[in-house]
């Protein structure tokens, strides 16, 4: 069964007939509309945990999808899916995949930072100071970023900045 007559909430069924208007409605070709369809989907599947089911969506929507601007927002997805399944490093190869695509992308800018700042936690955690330093700038320079795009989000970055004198 299609996901879209799977949507058993109010929201979701009402975004569903929003979104399947809008596909009729919008001056786009029969392969970005079905890139559309297969990204709703992933993003439907997605919200309920059903990652590998979002994968198959996604990697579909960007076979289709030619548009840099929404391929580099499938990228963020399947990256935040790695990231949920603890697979960083595969993350954040997705995550430079969206930002190549769309370099004003924040939340792929501040999940790289997590990411490096949680490698940076751990190698203090090993000893490695050099190695946590290292890492804690890395995650600085792209919250940095993140901030500058988006000035109002990320406050607890903002935060770590100041009292880590990063700022």
């Amino acid at each position: 069964m299609p996901r879209n007559q799977r949507n058993d909430n109010f929201i979701d069924k009402t975004f569903t007939v929003v979104a399947d208007i809008l596909l009729k409605l919008l001056p786009t070709s029969k392969n970005e509309k079905q890139a559309f369809s297969y990204y709703r989907d992933g993003m439907s599947a997605q919200s309920e945990g059903q990652y590998a089911e979002a994968l198959q969506n996604y990697y579909e929507a960007m076979r289709l999808e030619p548009d840099p601007y929404d391929r580099s927002y499938i990228l963020y997805n399947i990256g935040l899916i790695h990231a949920s399944n603890g697979e960083h490093g595969r993350s954040l190869e997705y995550y430079y995949q969206a930002l190549e695509k769309n370099p004003s992308l924040p939340q792929a800018l501040n999940n790289i930072a997590v990411i490096y700042h949680y490698r940076g936690t751990q190698a203090i955690e090993q000893n490695k100071p050099e190695i946590a330093k290292i890492l804690f700038d890395k995650a600085g320079d792209y919250w940095k970023e993140a901030i500058r795009i988006a000035p109002t989000n990320y406050i607890e970055a903002q935060n770590w900045l100041k009292i880590t004198g990063r700022e």
